[in-house]
């Protein structure tokens, strides 16, 4: 409906077109489906404008794991924390990481005790506080899909390039088409189709998301994460199952393209490679997520700094792995609201400001 040139924020919001795309969209079904998104700013939207209370009940939209800081094992942070405490080091990492709990404590509280932790929210910024402590071994901390990738990258091949030696990157990030594989694999699988994050899509392309679709069997729509794009996705994903459309379309063209940005995937795809990746509240995922190469392995903080032991415990009464399957709703939780809070999270939906539960609690804690 809204192309490149015509895109209306106003519009994109208008209740009135709410209304009239969720009535298509309930015309359209003869069935019920359920479609899993996976941006926690399409979670967000949902919620924060009431799109379930539209959408036909034979219609179930499905959280899946769109939030990278909430994937995150809690070992990482732990690790993060370790390399944090080391007075030769300045650690760097965004306001939000600080704030995420490991085992024992959180990086505000290392800071607190004295540890030189700083907020920087790029990669490249640190170059430049490495440049100006020659002395210290300055560490990046960072989180997330491809879109977080391309100026880690670009700081990694920096400092490689310009030969400074104590700039570090601790990073774990996560690749969504091969962890919604694993999902949808599953015996258990409830997902009909996939709305796409069109964020992500915008920089990878959609080669990653055929083969997703292919291998599946499911329609994937890539989609923005404005009211209107979110409604226009879901009606694209009916119309494709109720006509058995296997494939990827694309909503979100304002945005995203099929080639996608052919520049950053090259820089990413020559500092980082696929490896396998432990999924908070899912397990492992093969080629879930990514790794320096051995060529710049020397600016990677996991094989510089010395690995710890660490024996985290599990996340007794947590249902993640239930939510980011299409299996429950963070109100199917008997802890949610109750001994699970953003300030006292029990799981990875919960830890981060983008993750499910935290979204719903955020946006529906008055009717708690």
């Amino acid at each position: 409906m809204f192309g490149a040139k015509s895109f209306n924020t106003d519009d994109s919001r208008d209740p009135r077109l709410f209304e009239r795309l969720a009535r298509k969209i309930a015309a359209s079904m003869t069935r019920p489906w359920t479609i899993m998104e996976v941006c926690g700013d399409q979670t967000q939207v949902l919620l924060e404008y009431n799109l379930f209370e539209i959408l036909p009940p034979e219609l179930t939209i499905a959280h899946g794991p769109g939030c990278p800081v909430a994937s995150v094992p809690v070992q990482i942070f732990d690790r993060a924390i370790n390399i944090a405490q080391d007075p030769g080091v300045i650690f760097c990492a965004s306001a939000e990481l600080l704030r995420i709990p490991g085992s024992v404590c959180d990086l505000l509280e290392v800071k607190a005790c004295g540890a030189d932790v700083r907020v920087v929210y790029s990669a490249l910024d640190c170059i430049n506080v490495a440049r100006s402590n020659a002395d210290k071994k300055v560490v990046f901390f960072n989180v997330g899909f491809e879109t977080t990738m391309q100026n880690d990258a670009l700081a990694v091949w920096q400092a490689r390039r310009l030969g400074i030696a104590n700039f570090f990157l601790l990073s774990y990030h996560a690749q969504i088409p091969t962890v919604c594989s694993k999902i949808l694999s599953n015996q258990e699988n409830v997902v009909n189709a996939l709305l796409g994050p069109g964020q992500v899509a915008s920089l990878t392309g959609f080669d990653e998301y055929e083969q997703l679709a292919q291998k599946q069997n499911v329609p994937v729509v890539i989609t923005g994460f404005e009211p209107v794009d979110i409604l226009e996705g879901i009606q694209k994903c009916v119309s494709m199952l109720e006509a058995g459309k296997v494939g990827v379309e694309n909503q979100y063209k304002r945005g995203a393209s099929r080639a996608g940005n052919p520049e950053a995937r090259a820089l990413i795809n020559e500092v980082f490679e696929p490896c396998d990746r432990d999924w908070r509240g899912i397990g492992t995922v093969t080629n879930g997520g990514y790794r320096l190469k051995k060529a710049f392995e020397n600016h990677d903080a996991l094989k510089v700094f010395a690995p710890i032991i660490c024996h985290p415990s599990e996340e007794t009464g947590c249902i993640s792995h239930l939510i980011w399957r299409g299996l429950a709703r963070p109100t199917d939780c008997p802890a949610f609201g109750k001994s699970c809070k953003p300030d006292s999270p029990l799981g990875a939906t919960m830890v981060s400001a983008e993750g499910t539960c935290a979204a719903y609690y955020k946006h529906r804690k008055e009717t708690l």
